[in-house]
């Protein structure tokens, strides 16, 4: 695991205003501020602060009383803004001349979901690309028609200002940037702790196709089962059927009822996963992946990989395999 000299332990800001959103708040304390002494005495320095006067109301009905005001911002080496009051909310000039300031000194601006607003105010993302959330893509480009708004990306960086789209997405955001600094031993604790699978990188879609949870009541959840145990079978929408006693017409129709996705796309789907957790184990090889998860072959494996995933399984594996045997 790599660690910083102490005289480089970045000091993490995160902003506090009225109206905050509270679980993208949390996820930047829980990421930055918890204590995390396996990672040694150089981790992060995590501080909050106020950009206005208190008590700040915080969603869920409660206030908060910062210990630190703006002036922090002034020597921090990562400031996260997490979330924004709304689209239409002005951004006050004195904020966003500290952020301006703080960038030039070479502090890196991070945003989660609306809080891409807050830096596009500051001009600093003209010229270049951004995300957010989806719902407010359209608004981030009517507003500031300077920058690319991708509003398909889970995250995107531009000249050390870093965007994320909705809450889960800022979590996949805040981990890579442990991984550049700390390594990528380092990011997958950090997501391990949270209970989170390796996370996504940028480029992936914020509309990820992934398996959709069961209603174990439905009829359908027991041959779920059965697929997931044997993925390595040739599954026809007839053989599912048939397991399922019911005509072909029907059981397309249960099944999409029961787990909002077509056969065909849940079982792409189930089989990718476990190809993701084949691969991180290093304990096979691509072809042998591609016939354990029913893919058949090693190019049919890529296509559905890169499909769902967003990156090859090569570079999938490169990322979260560290610190595996190989």
């Amino acid at each position: 695991m790599k660690i910083m000299p102490k005289s480089q332990s970045p000091l993490v800001a995160a902003l506090l205003y009225d109206g905050l959103c509270t679980f993208e708040f949390g996820i930047v304390a829980e990421i930055f501020g918890l204590a995390r002494p396996e990672m040694g005495v150089d981790w992060y320095r995590f501080q909050s602060c106020a950009i206005e006067a208190g008590p700040l109301r915080a969603h869920g009905g409660f206030t908060l009383v910062a210990d630190h005001g703006v002036a922090l911002l002034d020597e921090a080496d990562i400031i996260i803004v997490p979330g924004w009051k709304s689209a239409d909310a002005p951004v006050p000039q004195d904020l966003c001349r500290r952020l301006r300031a703080a960038h030039a000194r070479g502090a890196r601006l991070v945003s989660i979901c609306s809080g891409a607003f807050v830096l596009a105010a500051t001009g600093l993302l003209d010229g270049g690309a951004a995300t957010t959330h989806w719902r407010y893509a359209e608004a981030l480009r009517q507003r500031h028609p300077a920058i690319a708004v991708d509003d398909a990306s889970l995250y995107r960086s531009h000249d050390r200002v870093f965007t994320s789209a909705g809450s889960a997405a800022g979590i996949d955001l805040l981990i890579d940037i442990v991984r550049q600094d700390f390594g990528a031993a380092a990011a997958n604790s950090v997501a391990r702790r949270l209970v989170m699978p390796a996370h996504r990188t940028g480029g992936q879609s914020q509309f990820l196709e992934r398996p959709v949870a069961v209603r174990r009541q439905t009829e359908i959840g027991p041959l779920l089962d059965r697929l997931r145990a044997d993925l390595s079978s040739a599954w026809t929408l007839e053989r599912m059927a048939a397991e399922m006693r019911m005509s072909l017409r029907t059981f397309v129709r249960r099944f999409s009822e029961a787990t909002g996705a077509s056969p065909g796309e849940w079982l792409a789907a189930e089989r990718v996963e476990e190809a993701k957790r084949l691969l991180v184990s290093r304990s096979h090889g691509i072809d042998e992946i591609a016939a354990m998860t029913g893919m058949g072959t090693a190019d049919t494996l890529r296509h559905h990989f890169r499909k769902r995933v967003g990156i090859s399984p090569k570079e999938y594996q490169a990322r979260f395999g560290a610190g595996l045997p190989a």
